[in-house]
C-alpha cells in the first residue's frame, strides 16, 4: 500500500519530466529550476548546453540570513528570494530565462519566487 506522499512525490516528478521536455536552458537563454522542500526553497540557473549551472541561491544560504531573517512571511521571503536571485545572475550578465517550475503548481511560493524574479529584472 503506498502513502499519500509517495503518490504525490510521483507525480511532481512525472510532472516535472514533462515540462523538462518542452523546456531547455541555453547560453542565451539559460533555465531557472526551482526545487521546494517541506523547509526550504532552493533556485538555479542552469545551462544545459554545458550541463553548469551558473547561479544559485536558497533560504540555507549564509549570507542571505540578515536580508532573509527580518523579511516577515514565507512568502515574502520567497519574493526576497527571487529578487536575489534576479540581482546576482545581473550580476553574471543574464536577463532572460526558461522558468522551469519544477512540477509544482505555479501558485505560493514558487509564484512568489517568480515574481520577486521578474521584480528583480528577469524576463521570462
Amino acid at each position: 500500500m503506498r502513502s499519500i506522499a509517495k503518490e504525490r512525490r510521483d507525480g511532481r516528478v512525472i510532472r516535472h519530466r514533462r515540462i523538462r521536455l518542452a523546456i531547455r536552458g541555453t547560453a542565451e537563454r539559460p533555465r531557472l529550476a526551482v526545487y521546494r522542500s517541506l523547509r526550504h526553497l532552493y533556485a538555479q540557473i542552469i545551462d544545459d548546453d554545458r550541463a553548469h549551472t551558473l547561479v544559485a541561491i536558497s533560504t540555507l544560504d549564509k549570507t542571505l540570513g540578515q536580508e532573509l531573517g527580518g523579511a516577515g512571511s514565507g512568502l515574502k521571503r520567497s519574493r526576497l528570494l527571487g529578487k536575489l536571485l534576479a540581482a546576482r545572475a545581473k550580476e553574471h550578465g543574464i536577463t532572460r530565462v526558461a522558468f522551469d517550475r519544477g512540477g509544482y503548481l505555479y501558485h505560493g511560493h514558487v509564484k512568489e519566487l517568480a515574481e520577486g524574479a521578474r521584480e528583480g529584472g528577469l524576463e521570462f
